[in-house]
């Protein structure tokens, strides 16, 4: 309940991960099969893991070329924002390596919101101390999970908002922020930002993939006493993920229970919210709108989230 906000039984998340993983592996096999690859998921992540084409160079040009791209990317995003917001960041984006004094001990990619007095801009930062520790198949997702429409909407927005009490601002669930930030990811998929780009939208599944395994893994250990051995099998099977990661996430899990069921939780209650608003409102359904309820009330848990939401769509049938 602390990290999903939901009252949801461990049961019900492991089952709810083996169904999400299992969709996610039939998008995977047909995006293996459209790029001509012959042979099985698990040799296709090798293939993956293993292609020099999907790095950088480990220059100081490889990594300039991927801070170029990935502000395309985020520029990408605001070119369209107006088809599915109606209010956006007044902060501005950018994208930044994280600095090499503190390269070693921090993750691939994350973000820092901006000033509350407009000093400092939200920033994307990647970690670009090993270039063939980052992917290019995956940076699509990254950019729009950590950049835009991910954390910089949200905690943008949110620090923004007039009227709420300051400690509402600042707030956070876990299950919110992260749910929103995955869901962003499906979003930009929507919109159409991967059409003709296969290997990125396979880089897509895989990030959706390493959430929902965390679902069945997470649940596994601490409710159904699976070994450390047993969820590193489980990942590995699963996910393109370097062996090296996979034991760094499984350990992080061990010893956080509950925290790596936020995302995928928080995601598939954003997707349940939305459907329940298309097949309530009908031609009423406006996506702007959805948005609106979702990112302009500040950080909430999805229970309160659920709540909300249902006041908007009876407000909307009576409009």
């Amino acid at each position: 309940l602390n990290w999903t906000t939901l009252e949801l039984p461990a049961d019900e998340v492991h089952q709810l991960g083996l169904a999400e993983v299992g969709r996610i592996r039939a998008q995977m096999l047909e995006i293996m099969r459209q790029v001509g690859f012959e042979g099985e998921l698990a040799e296709f992540f090798t293939y993956v893991r293993n292609n020099p084409e999907n790095y950088y160079p480990n220059t100081e040009a490889g990594r300039a070329e991927y801070i170029r791209e990935a502000t395309a990317l985020i520029e990408g995003i605001y070119d369209i924002a107006d088809d599915y917001f109606n209010v956006l960041p007044k902060a501005p984006l950018e994208v930044r390596r994280v600095e090499p004094w503190r390269e070693a001990g921090s993750s691939t990619a994350f973000y820092n919101r901006p000033s509350p007095d407009g000093s400092r801009p939200g920033i994307y930062y990647i970690n670009q101390q090993n270039m063939n520790a980052v992917q290019k198949h995956i940076m699509n997702s990254l950019a729009y999970h950590e950049g835009a429409p991910g954390h910089h909407f949200q905690l943008a927005i949110q620090q923004e908002l007039q009227g709420l009490p300051q400690f509402r601002l600042y707030g956070s669930y876990s299950a919110y922020s992260e749910g929103w930030a995955l869901y962003s990811e499906r979003l930009a998929f929507e919109a159409g930002l991967y059409e003709g780009m296969p290997m990125r939208d396979f880089g897509r599944l895989s990030e959706e993939m390493k959430r929902a395994v965390r679902l069945v893994v997470d649940s596994g250990m601490h409710a159904m006493q699976w070994p450390l051995e047993k969820s590193i099998a489980y990942m590995t099977d699963n996910t393109p993920m370097a062996p090296a990661d996979i034991q760094r996430q499984i350990e992080r899990y061990y010893v956080w229970p509950g925290q790596a069921l936020s995302y995928k939780v928080g995601m598939q209650k954003i997707l349940e919210l939305r459907q329940q608003a298309k097949e309530a409102l009908g031609e009423k359904f406006d996506i702007r709108r959805f948005h609106d309820v979702v990112l302009k009330n500040g950080a909430m848990p999805l229970q309160i989230l659920d709540e909300v939401m249902r006041q908007d769509i009876e407000a909307v049938k009576g409009e």
